[in-house]
């Protein structure tokens, strides 16, 4: 028999995109389960692509098209794929809702392929400790999965056999009520939290309080204030997390990958495969940065105005925005012998010049062009991608502190609230000493900003406070008439007209095989 590795035993599952399948057949010339994850080696190597290229698809353009064109942090102001994401006209046959849709069945399907492999296997060994840990390493991956499923589509399929249904002939699923889906997410995370060791032996390997904290983002979405806050507290007493001392250092080199902040984050390879590798730099940074490597930045998506002036004086977060005169000393080329400098000025040599309809660049995930050392390859590098931060936990504790009240000074919540700031390099002075629900929305914003997560903010605010908010950005551009900037307005509540645009439609290809996606949502328990 052949030693393959991992993806000939679990890849038997991924959402078709242009068959007439639901899921894809089995390989039939994968190893026998008599024969393989036998040691911990080989468990660890098949959840380690749950940890990356398994959310691939999604974190190509549709991560930062929801995250933060829909939520107002980022714009792009073409007619290209990010259009529908700037205009709430998002179709069923929008190729990036495809995409995420895809992405996270493949995640949650593999980790369900795992889960129940790995519990059979147990059966057939001395001491199956290092199967439990797998399997609750597969239920925290399949509950993040469902979680942005249920937050991007609402009510979702719940698929616990995907081989049986990979070889039936029927594909039909309904789709199951949210509150379901979020029963579902929290069971996972349950067994998660009770069966992960509370210290990864491994770094970046998911531990109990990534579980935990996970619980505590999953109840604070369900506006169950006093579980999200419980969860919350148990991170933040554990005394594992901390916040990383540099910001902008965080999201700016592979050697912060793991740190002190991380309770998950995506892993990713430099190879050269643009499904393995971390490729946001190329989506979002300015070209003259990477030039001639061949991972020239396209600037898809720039920071907002509403972003950029979001900022309060002082705020040491700014520096994960390309400004003119960024400077990294670091960074050097043919074009920038003597270090980056971002120039949104230069009318001379418009190779140099860095020229977005906002005059600026996310730096977050932005490592440069390999010459300080960092890994590139092509288009893809291995920093990691950060999906749940400790700053995310303190920032939790205070929104549910405050729950459905107008405004709390519970003294716990304005610590841990004011910490976030004070690594943003507020003094102590400027703390707050009152917190309303602007406030700590306002500060996500920024603290979360090119993360492709602040859109889940605005739309578990409901209607009628998102379009509030989303009422309240500038999507525009910035225009320069005779040395006189000014803004070409873009009207966003008019476009925002519908509760349904809370949530993207079910993609066209998935309906049209599986016709139950297109009826109403029924009951799962």
């Amino acid at each position: 028999m052949k030693s393959y590795n991992l993806l000939f035993l679990i890849v038997v599952v991924m959402f078709a995109s242009c068959k007439k399948e639901y899921l894809d057949r089995p390989d039939q010339n994968a190893p026998s389960l008599e024969t393989y994850y036998t040691t911990a080696e080989q468990v660890n190597g098949a959840t380690g692509l749950l940890y990356g290229s398994a959310w691939g698809p999604y974190m190509d353009r549709a991560f930062l098209s929801v995250g933060d064109i829909m939520g107002g942090t980022g714009v792009n102001l073409g007619t290209g794929d990010y259009a529908p994401y700037m205009n709430f006209t998002v179709s069923q046959t929008d190729p990036q809702v495809l995409k995420a849709w895809q992405a996270f069945y493949k995640a949650a399907g593999v980790s369900t392929i795992l889960i129940r492999t790995f519990e059979t296997k147990k059966a057939s060994v001395s001491d199956p400790a290092y199967l439990n840990k797998g399997i609750a390493e597969a239920k925290f991956m399949r509950a993040v999965a469902y979680f942005y499923l249920t937050r991007l589509f609402k009510d979702v399929p719940i698929v616990t056999d995907p081989v049986a249904l990979a070889s039936s002939s029927d594909f039909n699923v309904p789709r199951y009520n949210q509150s379901d889906v979020l029963k579902f997410i929290i069971k996972d995370l349950q067994d998660a939290e009770a069966a992960l060791p509370g210290t990864a032996a491994e770094s970046g390997r998911v531990t109990s309080y990534s579980a935990t904290g996970m619980l505590a983002k999953v109840y604070l979405y369900m506006k169950d204030y006093e579980n999200a806050k419980v969860k919350a507290l148990e991170v933040i007493n554990s005394g594992k997390f901390n916040l990383y001392p540099d910001y902008y250092k965080m999201f700016s080199t592979a050697t912060a990958n793991g740190n002190i902040e991380s309770l998950f984050e995506f892993r990713w390879v430099e190879n050269g495969d643009f499904a393995s590798g971390n490729h946001l730099q190329t989506n979002i940074g300015p070209g003259a940065i990477l030039n001639p490597v061949g991972a020239g930045g396209y600037s898809s998506v720039v920071p907002s105005i509403t972003l950029l002036t979001s900022f309060e004086p002082g705020d040491q977060r700014r520096k994960s925005i390309m400004e003119h005169g960024f400077f990294r000393a670091d960074w050097t080329n043919p074009n920038f012998p003597n270090g980056f400098r971002y120039d949104t000025l230069s009318t001379t040599a418009t190779v140099l010049r860095s020229f977005t309809p906002t005059r600026s660049n996310s730096a977050k995930y932005v490592i440069g062009p390999g010459s300080n050392g960092e890994k590139i390859n092509g288009q893809s590098n291995n920093m990691s991608t950060y999906i749940l931060r400790y700053a995310d936990i303190l920032l939790i504790y205070a929104e549910a502190a405050l729950g459905s009240s107008a405004s709390t000074s519970d003294a716990q919540a304005l610590q841990y609230f004011n910490k976030v700031r004070h690594r943003a390099g507020f003094p102590v002075s400027q703390d707050k000493t009152s917190l309303n629900l602007d406030l700590i929305l306002h500060e996500r914003m920024i603290e979360f900003n090119f993360e492709g997560d602040y859109w889940f903010d605005v739309s578990r605010q409901g209607f009628e406070k998102a379009r509030e908010i989303l009422g309240n950005q500038e999507r525009g551009q910035y225009s320069t008439n005779n040395g006189i900037r000014t803004i070409q307005h873009a009207d966003v509540k008019a476009q925002f007209v519908s509760p349904n645009q809370l949530y993207l439609p079910v993609p066209a290809a998935e309906i049209s095989v599986n016709p139950l996606l297109a009826q109403p949502a029924v009951s799962y328990y």
